[in-house]
């Protein structure tokens, strides 16, 4: 590990915990992430060769996409706004994200071959690429000029507008190189719910006694990782696997969320310590 440490330039710290759930557990392997230098770090999305993305903001207070590959950190900002957030990569190494708009405006991007290129549907007034799959279908949300929120899929070159039923706004969420897709959606009250689309269908798939569940991504055997907000102000990640819902927390962090799942049982996402410091993390599980 300590060979590691110095190869990578990276602050890795693993420890073992069984996760809180009903028999049977799982256990659950936590790495932690931070780019060195920055202030914050956040891992939001793996592929199954084990890339990630995310975000990080430097010392000086800016924000930055990048890819980690075999502890090789690279900057990925779109050259067209600031602040870039990078949320998916597939196999073939595309990216997908979203940056701010000299407007203050979020756009969705998708970066492929070395090159950005903007994407969302016609007439959006915002976008947010949030996923992307081995095939290349995106997942993700924009708004209109009456300012409503719908998530899309973009699929072939074709966008379809995605809205759960009852929602006030469809956020977007993960996709599996089945197609399979989660939405996050918000009700009425504003709260944040979840749900599965798959065959044109919608099921709704919170965590269990929680008010406020963000269903992030899902891998090829419908594994889904999870944020959740409590009512107490508590915040947590949690995995749907094998139809139960399993709560994890990285261990002698403070809030944990739940962002990316792969194919091979590894988790991403990020974490604050208990002096505030945002960090990203790992995780495979058993």
């Amino acid at each position: 590990m300590r060979n590691s440490i110095a190869r990578f330039g990276l602050l890795l710290a693993a420890v073992s915990v069984a996760a809180v759930a009903e028999s049977p557990k799982l256990t659950f392997t936590y790495t932690t992430i931070k780019v060195p230098g920055a202030q914050s770090t956040a891992i939001f999305g793996i592929n199954n060769a084990g890339v990630m993305v995310g975000s990080y903001v430097d010392k000086g207070g800016v924000r930055h996409g990048f890819s980690l590959s075999a502890g090789k950190v690279k900057k990925l900002d779109d050259p067209s706004g600031s602040n870039t957030y990078c949320f998916g990569v597939n196999k073939a190494g595309a990216v997908v994200g979203y940056y701010t708009t000299s407007a203050q405006g979020a756009q969705a991007f998708l970066y492929e071959k070395g090159k950005f290129t903007d994407i969302g549907p016609a007439n959006a007034t915002s976008s947010q690429a949030l996923s992307i799959n081995d095939h290349g279908d995106i997942n993700g949300n924009f708004g209109d000029s009456s300012g409503g929120g719908h998530g899309f899929l973009l699929k072939n070159g074709t966008y379809t507008t995605i809205d759960v039923p009852g929602a006030a706004y469809t956020l977007g969420g993960g996709i599996n190189n089945a197609g399979v897709m989660t939405e996050v959606w918000l009700d009425s009250g504003f709260n944040s719910e979840s749900s599965l689309y798959k065959n044109k269908k919608f099921t709704t798939i919170n965590v269990p006694k929680e008010p406020e569940s963000d269903a992030s991504a899902i891998n090829t055997a419908g594994d889904i990782v999870y944020s959740w907000e409590g009512a107490t102000d508590t915040y947590g990640g949690a995995l749907l696997h094998g139809g139960k819902f399993y709560k994890f927390h990285v261990p002698h962090g403070d809030r944990t969320f739940g962002y990316g799942i792969n194919d091979s049982n590894t988790i991403v996402g990020a974490y604050t310590t208990e002096s505030g410091e945002l960090r990203g993390f790992s995780a495979t599980y058993q």
